[in-house]
C-alpha cells in the first residue's frame, strides 16, 4: 500500500437483520455502549480514508442520524446480493481511483492492522485483482471456502456447491475483500444470478478475475473472532463477551486488580489506571476516566465521570455524567452524583444525591442531603465551601451557596446563602404535650375493642 494511494471504505448494512426482532437497525445496536458499527469505522477511520459509504436498505433514517457527514449513503432496494449491495456505491465513488475496502456493518472488529494488510497485499509484486480477508474457525460449519495455494487464490466455492475435497478445506471466506476501484466495479458488472436463490454474489468476482487470468490472494487472520458476525441477540451477548473478557485482561495487565472479573462490564472507551481496586458487579457506561490508586467498591455504576488518584467509591453508589472525584475524596453506598465535583478529600458517604454541584476540598456531606437542583424546568446550581459540613438529611435548596467552614444543621431546609463560618438550622419548634400519645392509645384501643365487639 502506497502512502499516497487513497483509501474509500464501502460498508454494507442493507440487511433488514429481522433475526434481532428490533426496530433499531441491526448495525446501531451496541457493544459495550458504543454501535458496532461504530467500532468498525473507528478501525477504519485509523487508515484515514478519503471516502466512506453506507449502503443500507431500511432503516435508513436512522443510519443517515447516526452518521451525519461522517459517511455518504447508497440505497439498495431491493436487496439483490452481495455483489448488487457493493454496486449501489458506485456513483458515491465516482472519480474514486484508489483501493476499496468492502466491509460489513455487522462484523464490526476487523483490526486496522488487518485492514492494512489486505491492501498492502493488494500491491504485491503478482498485483491481485482482489484480496479476499479467510479465517479458519474451529468449527468450518458451512462457511464458503477459499481454495488457495500459498496465499493465491484458486478458486472461491459455496459451501452448498463444493465437493468433498473442497468441503475439507478450512480456509473460508469472511466475505470482506479489497480491490482497486477500476478493478471492482468493472468485474461487479459481469457477475450473474444463475444460482438457487436468484441473487448476485460478491465472491463471484474473484471467479471472474481468475477466469480472466488475473490472481487473486488471500489474507488470512490470526484471529476468527474477529471477522465474526452478528445476527441475532444471541450473537451480540456472545460479541459483547468475548469483547469484555479480552478488556478485563487488559485491565489488568495494565496494573489494576479486578476481584471477580467475570463480574465487570466495561465500556468501549473506559480508562482505567494503576493499582486500581474493582470489586464485583462494577458496570461502566461510556465517558468514565479512573486515575491510579482509586478503588471501586461492589455493585456500582459509572457513567461519564472522572475519578483521581486514591478517590472511594460504593459500594452501591452511582456516578452519573459529569461527576468529577478530586484527590481522595469519597462516595459511600447509596449515593447519586450528577454533574458535580467533589474536592480534595471532600466525602458524602451514604444515601445523599448530589447534583448539578459544587463541592469544596475537605467538605462532609451527612446521610440523606440532598441537593434540591430541578424546579420542573430548570437546574440550579448548589456551591459548598471547603470544610463545610452538611448535617444529614438536609435539603440545600438551589441556587444556593455554603460558606466555607459552615454548619447546616440536620433536618434543615436551606433556601438562602450561608455565610462563611456561619451555623445555620431551620427547623420547625418542637412541640411537646406529655402524656397525649398515652391517652390516644388507650382512646383508639377502646374504639377498636367496640367496633370488633
Amino acid at each position: 500500500m502506497s502512502a499516497e494511494t487513497p483509501i474509500a471504505a464501502i460498508v454494507l448494512a442493507a440487511g433488514k437483520g429481522t433475526r434481532m426482532k428490533s426496530d433499531l437497525h441491526k448495525v446501531l445496536h451496541p457493544i459495550a455502549g458504543r454501535p458496532m458499527l461504530e467500532h468498525l469505522l473507528a478501525s477504519v477511520a485509523e487508515l484515514e480514508p478519503a471516502r466512506q459509504v453506507v449502503v443500507v436498505g431500511s432503516g435508513r433514517d436512522q443510519l443517515e442520524r447516526a452518521l451525519g457527514e461522517r459517511a455518504a449513503i447508497a440505497v439498495q432496494e431491493p436487496q439483490l446480493g452481495t455483489a448488487h449491495a457493493v454496486q449501489q456505491a458506485e456513483s458515491a465513488l465516482a472519480g474514486f481511483s484508489g483501493d476499496v475496502l468492502v466491509m460489513y456493518g455487522d462484523v464490526p472488529f476487523v483490526s486496522a492492522a488487518t485492514m492494512r494488510e489486505m491492501l498492502e497485499r493488494l500491491h504485491g509484486d503478482d498485483e491481485p485483482a482482489v484480496v479476499v480477508l479467510g479465517f479458519v474457525p474451529d468449527d468450518a460449519l458451512q462457511y464458503g471456502r477459499v481454495i488457495a495455494v500459498g496465499d493465491r487464490i484458486v478458486k472461491m466455492v459455496e459451501y452448498k456447491d463444493a465437493d468433498p475435497d473442497e468441503r475439507a478445506c478450512h480456509l473460508c471466506n469472511s466475505g470482506l475483500m479489497a480491490a482497486r476501484a477500476a478493478d471492482l466495479f468493472a468485474l461487479l458488472a459481469r457477475v450473474g444470478n444463475d444460482n438457487a436463490q436468484g441473487e448476485y454474489y460478491l465472491p463471484d468476482v474473484v471467479n471472474i478475475a481468475l477466469a480472466d487470468g488475473r490472481t487473486c490472494a488471500v489474507v488470512t487472520t490470526r484471529d476468527p473472532d474477529e471477522v465474526a458476525g452478528i445476527n441475532s441477540r444471541a450473537e451480540l451477548a456472545e460479541a459483547e463477551q468475548r469483547w469484555q473478557q479480552r478488556r478485563r485482561r487488559r485491565a489488568m495487565d495494565e496494573g489494576a486488580s479486578l476481584v471477580a472479573p467475570e463480574t465487570v462490564w466495561f465500556a468501549w472507551d473506559t480508562q482505567v489506571g494503576r493499582d486500581v481496586l474493582i470489586e464485583p458487579n462494577v458496570v461502566f457506561g461510556p465517558g468514565v476516566r479512573v486515575a491510579d490508586g482509586a478503588t471501586i467498591r461492589a455493585f456500582c455504576h459509572l457513567e461519564g465521570a472522572s475519578l483521581a488518584s486514591g478517590v472511594e467509591v460504593g459500594p452501591y453508589a452511582r456516578l452519573r455524567s459529569g461527576a468529577v472525584l478530586e484527590e481522595k475524596a469519597k462516595i459511600g453506598n447509596f449515593v447519586e452524583v450528577k454533574k458535580a465535583t467533589l474536592g480534595k478529600g471532600a466525602k458524602a458517604n451514604h444515601l445523599s444525591y448530589i447534583g448539578d454541584a459544587e463541592v469544596g476540598a475537605g467538605a462532609n456531606i451527612g446521610a440523606g442531603t440532598i441537593t434540591c437542583n430541578y424546579d420542573g424546568y430548570f437546574k440550579y446550581k448548589t456551591v459548598i465551601g471547603e470544610r463545610a459540613f452538611i448535617g444529614s438529611n438536609s435539603s440545600l435548596v438551589a441556587p444556593i451557596r455554603i460558606g466555607a467552614d459552615a454548619i447546616v444543621g440536620a433536618g434543615s431546609a436551606v433556601t438562602r446563602d450561608v455565610a462563611d463560618g456561619e451555623l445555620r438550622i431551620v427547623r420547625a419548634e418542637q412541640l411537646v404535650k406529655p402524656g397525649w400519645a398515652d391517652r390516644f392509645h388507650d382512646a383508639m384501643k377502646k374504639k377498636k375493642a367496640e367496633k370488633q365487639g
